[in-house]
């Protein structure tokens, strides 16, 4: 009978130690839990966060954006329509090219070249770090007629470091850096992958910064064949339309393609009556601090 209740005892508190382990583990899970609520917290997910932030993967072009998942920045268009644009007025046929992620020596003379071929002003959002680097091709763009607007200084993703120095730093050093290069103080900001949310949408409007996002996504980036990037633009093209582009790439991305759709995109819009202008012109907004 001792024998018995010995063994009974000898499993119940095998058991009750079980259960004591399981408590311990659920508490000491709970600390990283509260960090990465408080991580969330910080990046001000004030609403819906799906409504403000899309999915978020970071690196390249290629890898910061998914084209199953375009990036929906009509949310806060609506919240800051005095400072926030994705595209112009809708009663004239005018249309602005953008592009985005240089200056790069590989790609932006050929892009100035076709430009300067068909007589058409864009608007080139540049990084500063590629500025510095090339401050020529800037001025080029410059004195061809192109409207220059900050695009960071080295491309990070804003929301996923969730942290409004981040966005101040990297938009002052660029913007310090063109002012020596192009003479004036951009007000033009364009985020990298199109990335905000509430606070550095009003950091940039402390700033004095317009933020310029687009309406059609040519999505070169994905280096589709000319025919498909003229298709994308083509296909989707409205009055007003703010036409996303690049003339710049990560190492080992080739613009080439986006350079050869030019040659259709522009002459089968002028074709259709578009005119094509920089985004002030469109927006009729200063772009000058």
């Amino acid at each position: 009978m001792k024998e018995r209740i010995f063994k009974w005892l000898l499993v119940t508190g095998f058991l009750f130690c079980l259960h004591i382990t399981d408590i311990m583990t659920v508490y000491a899970n709970e600390g990283p839990l509260a960090d990465v609520s408080r991580q969330w917290l910080k990046a001000d997910l004030r609403d819906d966060p799906e409504e403000d932030l899309p999915d978020l993967k970071g690196g390249s072009e290629n890898s910061g954006r998914d084209p199953l998942q375009p990036v929906d920045l009509r949310i806060l268009q609506q919240r800051y329509p005095e400072i926030f644009f994705l595209q112009g007025p809708t009663d004239q046929k005018r249309v602005a090219l953008t592009f985005d992620d240089g200056p790069d020596p590989r790609f932006s003379n050929d892009v100035l070249d076709v430009l300067k071929q068909y007589n058409v002003p864009a608007t080139f959002f540049v990084l500063g770090s590629k500025a510095v680097a090339n401050p020529e091709i800037v001025k080029r763009m410059q004195n061809e007629g192109h409207v220059i607007g900050n695009h960071t200084y080295s491309h990070p993703n804003l929301v996923k470091e969730s942290d409004l120095g981040t966005l101040e730093r990297e938009v002052t050093r660029t913007e310090d850096a063109l002012k020596d290069i192009i003479g004036y103080r951009t007000k033009l900001f364009r985020p990298p992958y199109g990335f905000l949310y509430n606070e550095l949408v009003e950091k940039l409007r402390e700033i004095n910064y317009y933020v310029i996002a687009w309406s059609v996504d040519s999505l070169d980036w994905q280096e589709d064949p000319p025919e498909v990037i003229a298709s994308n633009v083509v296909d989707n093209i409205h009055p007003g339309a703010i036409i996303l582009m690049h003339d710049g790439a990560e190492s080992g991305g080739d613009r080439t393609n986006t350079i050869e759709s030019l040659h259709q995109i522009i002459p089968k819009l002028q074709e259709q009556g578009y005119e094509f202008v920089t985004v002030p012109e469109l927006l009729n907004i200063p772009f000058k601090k």
